[in-house]
């Protein structure tokens, strides 16, 4: 028989991993602070605790799913988590999740932290990955049971590790599309449709991150590498004055320029330091240094 799994946190994410479980035929029991959330993965088998301490008590592996790590901390105050490994799937900043890890360790448990990878449609399809971090030991015998909802990435013994890469990749989500959003709405108010201009950001996309002349994820990941940030063929300088065109157009078509705005502050807070003669990759020292 498949090993038990306690599942604490129904939201929409918790709610998907307990069923994702329980398909495969994982005994699943299951706790939220408001008990009703409950009852449609009870119907499908699981088994509703009464307390958080019994939700504990019926598996060696928990995987918490709630809004943040005081809630964690709130629903599990006082209990006894001697032998538990937990697995928190919830959002938090690196240095909580620090502090949490020994917060579970003086109660007896093993904490470990990720970062899903996929909103909760997405768990347990191809393409889902976990991003994990703490005792890679204690991982181990859980892999099988953590790669159903998942490909279970381990990134380091460092709890804050996951949700460094987490919201890493978040920010890269959230800042690319939200471009995207400002590019259709720039050229909106020139009667183009975002249909007819999504295939010219779907092309760039795709080519940022390949290997062509385009592909500058790889280009800039060399030279941020290296420290070495050729400039001679597109200097920071002449990108920072492009990016003032950029808000000039922003400006003229009346739509928000805050994120523009500081795209350009940004640059030309590079090309002040000196790096007006490198290259684009030479932001990453204005960035390093707040």
């Amino acid at each position: 028989m498949t090993s038990p799994v306690t599942v604490i946190g129904l939201g929409p994410m918790g709610a998907t991993m307990a069923r994702t479980f329980l398909k495969n035929g994982h005994p699943t029991t299951v706790w939220n602070r408001t008990a009703s959330k409950a009852a449609p993965l009870v119907e499908e088998g699981a088994i509703l605790a009464p307390t958080a301490a019994e939700a504990l008590a019926a598996s060696e592996l928990v995987v918490v799913s709630q809004t943040d790590y005081k809630a964690m901390f709130e629903s599990l105050d006082g209990a006894d988590l001697e032998g538990r490994v937990v697995v928190n799937l919830s959002s938090g900043s690196p240095g909580e999740l620090r502090r949490a890890s020994a917060w579970v360790s003086e109660r007896g448990g093993v904490l470990l932290t990720g970062g899903i990878m996929v909103p909760p449609p997405g768990i347990g399809q191809p393409g889902a990955y976990v991003f994990y971090s703490g005792p890679e030991q204690t991982l181990d015998p859980h892999r099988e049971a953590l790669g159903e909802l998942g490909d279970v990435t381990f990134v380091g013994e460092d709890p804050g590790l996951a949700m460094l890469y987490y919201q890493s990749q978040l920010y890269l989500f959230w800042s690319t599309l939200t471009a995207y959003m400002h590019a259709v709405a720039l050229l909106g108010t020139a009667g183009v449709s975002a249909q007819e201009f999504r295939p010219f950001a779907a092309s760039l996309l795709v080519a940022l991150g390949g290997d062509g002349p385009m592909g500058f994820v790889k280009h800039i990941t060399e030279e941020i590498e290296t420290g070495v940030y050729p400039g001679e063929d597109n200097t920071l300088h002449m990108q920072a004055v492009g990016a003032d065109h950029v808000v000039e157009a922003a400006l003229e078509a009346g739509i928000d320029v805050a994120n523009p705005t500081a795209l350009r502050d940004l640059f030309w807070r590079a090309v002040e330091a000196g790096h007006g003669e490198d290259g684009l990759s030479a932001v990453i020292e204005a960035v390093r240094r707040r």
